[in-house]
């Protein structure tokens, strides 16, 4: 009788990583494309004021901003891009603070904006059941460390 030897063979315990790193960089590269896309809002230029910063919260205030045009936007809205009335500001801070009642609700003016469209904003967002309106300003150029949002 002819005797077979087997011959053992070895395992091999190795991980092709390439195809992971493939993913990854394909990956990183989309989120550094749509990173900058998810920045939304109006611009709009504040006027510089020194005041102190608000303290940080973990929710994310309800912005009201007003564009030199007189029009309205507000940050929660559906579409933020586009502009709403003063009686839409009203029903999206009621809703706001229904939801939460510490939501903290900003005015941020262009500096070219009549005064008068900033109190509307403001007095809308009292109307929405908001007992304290903070105003969004540019920290001045002497003050250069403070931060950039002060609270009326």
């Amino acid at each position: 009788m002819a005797r077979r030897t087997r011959r053992a063979r070895r395992m091999v315990a190795e991980i092709n990583v390439v195809p992971y790193i493939d993913v990854m960089l394909v990956l990183l590269v989309i989120f550094m494309v749509t990173a900058p896309m998810l920045q939304q809002g109006v611009e709009i230029e504040p006027p510089q004021a020194s005041a102190s910063p608000l303290e940080d919260t973990d929710e994310p205030p309800l912005v009201i901003s007003v564009n030199r045009d007189g029009e309205y936007f507000v940050n929660q809205a559906d579409n933020p891009d586009a502009p709403v009335g003063l009686e839409t500001v009203t029903e999206l801070v009621a809703a706001a603070r229904q939801v939460d009642p510490e939501t903290p609700i900003l005015v941020k003016g262009d500096r070219a904006s009549n005064y008068e469209n900033v109190m509307r904003a403001m007095v809308a967002a009292q109307q929405g059941g908001a007992p304290k309106v903070g105003l969004v300003t540019d920290s001045a150029p002497s003050d250069a460390g403070a931060g950039n949002e002060g609270e009326q």
